[in-house]
């Protein structure tokens, strides 16, 4: 274990955040070198339910899977197998069929092919022209005028959603570690699950990360939670395919917060935890360094889907390293400038200061996403008060 801190302000931020409608529950853990510094949690696992919430309780992670896949593609990297510079389609034929949607002639969709062949890098950067519908209206209406379903369902056809910018021109986060994770699985020869399982999970003893739950930790899962007709928070179930076409790299595991925090170690400690590494400290060092040169995170994106995710304010100067939303600067009071972070799109979130030697991640699985005054001001606060209790 880590030095342990007084958690009592986190514990205030967590019980208000619940208390107050913010999040319909909550857990949140945070970890040194050494060890968890601390662990707290208020609400219930179903709304309505009396059962609490633990750092041992499963949440879908969705994009919190991304770092993950992103590893495990580094590992092949290191091993050889890997070629960041080389076009996606020398691992993956049918990436080579995606064309750039370049606007609509009223519903019909103008495509074009792209101007250069996307690399893996350009996947592991999110600059490969790929996106998410929730932040693209284009592609909101090209998948209402095809019929083309998004990622979540968990339908490989998913994966012939069209670029909406030509490779390397800019970042737009997308759907860019499904593919990833289907470039693992070409050059490994094994299914996305085993290659994660063996060469992360496994080593860092995450034994309640995986992309299928079995039925006790499905018990032990909580459910995704909507806004209800009252006010409050009522369970919407479970909304991933629980026989899903591919392993989906971008959202697909499940977690608990004690499991994941052994990543997140990992990676404060350069690749390795209690003996095991899985990676070298010059690859983790690249991941936590700008990967996207002159071209920068967008302050704001749009929401194009508010049901599903609120706007996106990160505010100036953010970089993108491999899996990893880098900071350019201190945040006052909050993480220190190259601090490694990201989220899940039912408002998960983690961060990772080598600077401050504090890594720490916070859970519930509700929608919508980063919404302003409830989930994104939960976050803050609890960063805020995590600091000041160091």
């Amino acid at each position: 274990m880590g030095q342990q801190i007084d958690g009592g302000r986190i514990d205030t931020v967590l019980a208000q955040a619940v208390e107050g409608g913010a999040v319909p529950h909550v857990v949140a853990i945070a970890a040194d070198r050494d060890g968890v510094v601390y662990e707290g949690a208020a609400g219930v696992r179903v709304a309505g339910g009396n059962d609490p919430v633990t750092a041992a309780t499963q949440f879908r992670i969705m994009s919190m899977t991304k770092m993950v896949v992103t590893a495990a593609a580094l590992q092949q990297v290191e091993s050889g197998a890997l070629d960041l510079d080389a076009p996606v389609e020398q691992y993956c034929p049918d990436f080579g069929d995606l064309q750039v949607l370049d606007g609509f002639d009223g519903d019909t969709p103008r495509l074009r092919p792209p101007a250069s062949r996307a690399t893996v890098k350009q996947l592991v950067t999110h600059t490969s022209g790929l996106t998410y519908w929730f932040w693209n209206a284009d592609l909101v209406k090209y998948e209402a005028v095809t019929g083309l379903p998004n990622v979540v369902p968990g339908r490989l056809e998913a994966l012939k959603a069209p670029l909406v910018a030509d490779p390397g021109t800019r970042f737009e986060y997308g759907i860019n570690t499904d593919w990833l994770g289907r470039v693992v699985e070409a050059v490994t020869g094994r299914g996305l699950d085993v290659v994660v399982k063996e060469g992360i999970t496994g080593p860092l003893r995450m034994d309640d990360t995986m992309f299928l739950l079995d039925d006790a930790r499905r018990e032990n899962a909580v459910t995704v939670h909507v806004p209800g007709e009252d006010g409050g928070w009522t369970s919407a179930g479970e909304l991933l395919n629980q026989q899903p076409e591919w392993w989906a790299g971008g959202h697909g595991l499940y977690s608990t917060p004690r499991d994941y925090i052994r990543f997140e170690r990992a990676l404060l400690r350069g690749g390795e935890l209690d003996g095991e590494r899985i990676l070298g400290q010059a690859t983790v060092d690249a991941a936590f360094t700008n990967q996207i040169g002159d071209l920068d995170v967008p302050a704001e994106i749009p929401t194009a889907d508010p049901p599903i995710t609120d706007t996106l304010s990160v505010g100036p100067g953010y970089k993108w390293g491999y899996g990893l939303l880098l900071n350019s600067a201190d945040v006052p009071g909050r993480r220190r400038a190259g601090t490694g972070a990201w989220a899940g799109l039912f408002n998960t979130h983690f961060f990772i200061d080598r600077t401050t030697g504090i890594c720490a991640s916070i859970y519930t699985n509700s929608l919508p996403f980063i919404t302003r005054d409830q989930a994104w001001k939960m976050y803050g606060d609890f960063e805020e008060a995590l600091y000041a209790s160091l």
